[in-house]
């Protein structure tokens, strides 16, 4: 159809892509972790380019608090209480349909992010913890893949391509003791534009490596901070030799242990993976009496008379909204669905 031949005519007309480099670009795949803000915008630009094989994970579902930034979201989506996944993938089909994209509602962790980055060719960074960046970094230098960070709170942003064999990674330009000052969207806010801007800075470098143009790689940190408007450039340094990571080839985050407890990045929520799934319609008869329940197909949520909500997921996992104690979250857990 001639409106297929047309929908990549101008990207095809921009010399370093071209005719060959769309071509690679439809036969590439990306894994984006995190569909909040980052990653819907990440996935927007990843689409419409037309990369062939787009694979999303996030283990979190859409509230009203997201629509201010997270593109790719309406009022239904969080009416319905929707996974991000699921009504991420929904709206990228329907904005390039010959695109394969793989939608899975789950947490990224040391046991399941090997077979997530499964035949990739780059991840990008649309979380908003350190934690997980850490595993993802360290999952891709031990795969040789390329990782794309950033991140973005209040009106500042940053982003760094770390490509293995040839720049430093994250470690050696964030160590673990210093990533992150614990600052986090939900409590100082952000806006919409400073998301925008890091998540097309992280495309540009996307595309670069998935059409060939390896040379063109950025080989910097950029950050800026858009409210007063002023930028940094940081040329990166030589990879560390004692880096756990790209240098001693440890890969810590890959090894760390899970303990199934995870606080949720200022969400004044405590996520619990009980390791075992969840028929969410048997949970639905059996927490009738724990106050009020909904559910979608995809996950159940109860009002607890205690104040909290719980929500749970097939997979296992639970959400225990209203309290940042891991103490409390448990107790809570345990006295609903069990040790």
């Amino acid at each position: 159809m001639k409106e297929e031949q047309d929908r990549f005519s101008r990207q095809r007309l921009f010399a370093p892509i071209g005719e060959v480099g769309q071509q690679r670009l439809e036969a590439g795949s990306v894994l984006i972790v995190g569909m909040g803000a980052l990653g819907t915008a990440l996935a927007n630009h990843i689409v419409r380019a037309g990369v062939g094989q787009v694979r999303i994970v996030d283990r979190d579902f859409v509230e009203w608090s997201n629509l201010q930034r997270q593109m790719l979201y309406d009022e239904e989506d969080a009416r319905q209480s929707l996974p991000k996944a699921v009504a991420a993938q929904a709206k990228l089909e329907r904005i390039y349909s010959a695109c394969r994209i793989e939608a899975f509602v789950s947490d990224v962790t040391p046991a399941n992010i090997a077979s997530f980055m499964e035949g990739v060719d780059l991840v990008l960074d649309g979380t908003d913890n350190f934690q997980t960046r850490y595993l993802l970094n360290d999952a891709c230098f031990e795969a040789g893949i390329p990782f794309i960070y950033g991140g973005a709170v209040s009106s500042r942003g940053m982003s760094a391509a770390f490509v293995p064999g040839e720049t430093c990674c994250l470690r050696c330009l964030l160590p673990e003791s210093t990533g992150g000052d614990g600052q986090t969207c939900d409590m100082i806010g952000v806006i919409s534009p400073i998301v925008d801007v890091v998540a097309s800075f992280q495309a540009v470098e996307a595309l670069k490596l998935l059409v060939g143009d390896r040379q063109r790689v950025r080989r910097s940190l950029l950050s800026w901070e858009m409210w007063s408007y002023h930028t940094y450039e940081m040329k990166l340094p030589a990879a560390r030799p004692d880096c756990p990571t790209c240098g001693r080839l440890e890969f810590p985050a890959l090894q760390a242990d899970s303990t199934g407890i995870a606080l949720m990045c200022g969400r004044d929520t405590v996520q619990i993976d009980g390791g075992r799934p969840l028929d969410l319609a048997l949970w639905r008869m059996k927490l009738q009496e724990a106050g009020e329940v909904s559910a979608n197909p995809y996950l159940l949520r109860v009002q607890l008379v205690e104040g909290e909500r719980l929500v749970l997921f097939p997979d296992g996992r639970v959400l225990v909204q209203g309290t940042e104690d891991p103490v409390r979250a448990k107790s809570l857990y345990a006295r609903y669905i069990g040790m």
